[in-house]
């Protein structure tokens, strides 16, 4: 993990369908109750592995997965990247045949892919992005040849094929993060191109993204185009509410772009009534009432979502636009925002950031 090494095992493994250390850990239900639930506390102290030799290779990896994962939730980035200085993903003793008399029937890697991913992710946290989007390249490079390896096996496994090709779309992602925040978007138009012509040319999400850059760099009509398309794929989904809903918040931000704020909060508003716990269009809602000087509407929305749904609703994005909203409607926002602060201390998750209340 040191220097720019990337995470890929330099390991060619057998082309059988994925194992994944979690599956076979004991425990593994609890664990993940608790990140469903935000306790991320909690999990470091269920994940520690005991001392000794109780614990299988595979399990120690898995619980080392949820234990940076808890790390990384609650920002001590430092603290998750010494849990991962001592992982070397290349070493041959990662590989479940490494131990036959432990794994007699299984081969390949034992590393969860989590931990590849958020090895590449803590750099990026940590303020060092060149070294993060090296190992993001190189992780994207590893994913990109067991595409291939899976493709061009004779007995190719359409679920594994699946699976890394889900993988290969959540490390595009993660790029295209690292290069918007440098403005590179020429780069970003490339990625999202290049996996639109390889078979995810009706991917929703893939085309907002591909709009919202064309937005950003002035192509208004190319933007509508990509959000064209993600109408026509909702049009093939009636009862998909996301997919829907995606393409409602698309039109709802052509409008916001013109300043037609009426007729973006029409839009959301649909959104709204598709899925009550949209915290997209909620919280855009509520910006386009601003806009329009409604503060007294966009603060009932807000604090109407919170109170509905608080473990749905409650985001650090949402929670600073409420306070702002405060701010300038109230002159005792001091004493409100208190008293937001200390409802949200009753309810929000370990990795809430309270300071967003700026009190």
């Amino acid at each position: 993990m040191d220097g720019t090494s990337p995470p890929p095992s330099d390991h060619q493994e057998p082309l059988k369908d994925p194992i994944s250390p979690l599956d076979l850990t004991p425990n593994l239900a609890s664990l993940l109750d608790l990140a469903r639930r935000g306790s991320w506390r909690s999990i470091l102290d269920s994940a520690a592995a005991p001392s000794g030799s109780s614990l299988l290779p595979h399990q120690r990896l898995a619980l080392l997965s949820f234990s940076v994962l808890a790390l990384l939730r609650l920002r001590r980035y430092s603290h998750a990247n010494s849990a991962l200085q001592d992982i070397d993903f290349s070493s041959p003793d990662h590989l479940f045949q490494s131990y036959p008399h432990l794994y007699p029937d299984l081969s390949g890697s034992m590393i969860p892919f989590s931990l590849r991913f958020m090895s590449c992710i803590l750099p990026i946290k940590l303020g060092d992005k060149p070294l993060g989007l090296d190992r993001l390249y190189s992780l994207l490079d590893f994913v990109r040849s067991r595409i291939r390896d899976v493709r061009e096996a004779d007995d190719a496994n359409s679920a594994s094929l699946a699976m890394w090709r889900r993988r290969e779309v959540v490390v595009v992602g993660a790029i295209l993060g690292v290069h918007l925040g440098n403005k590179d978007f020429g780069v970003c138009l490339d990625l999202i191109k290049a996996l639109l012509d390889d078979g995810y040319e009706e991917d929703p999400v893939l085309l907002s993204k591909l709009g919202y850059i064309q937005m950003q760099i002035g192509d208004v009509a190319g933007a509508k185009r990509s959000f064209a398309k993600v109408e026509e794929v909702a049009s093939k989904q009636e009862d998909n509410k996301e997919v829907k809903n995606l393409a409602g918040r698309n039109k709802a931000l052509v409008y916001l772009v013109a300043k037609d704020y009426i007729s973006a909060v029409r839009e959301y508003e649909e959104c709204i009534e598709r899925d009550g716990n949209d915290v997209v269009a909620i919280n855009n809602k509520a910006l386009c009432l601003m806009y329009l000087r409604d503060l007294s509407d966009s603060i009932k929305v807000l604090e109407g979502s919170l109170e509905r749904a608080p473990t749905v609703s409650l985001n650090e994005t949402l929670v600073v636009n409420l306070c702002s909203m405060y701010e300038l409607a109230y002159v005792n926002h001091s004493e409100i925002k208190k008293t937001l602060s200390n409802w949200i201390a009753q309810v929000a998750p370990d990795d809430f950031d309270s300071s967003c209340t700026r009190i």
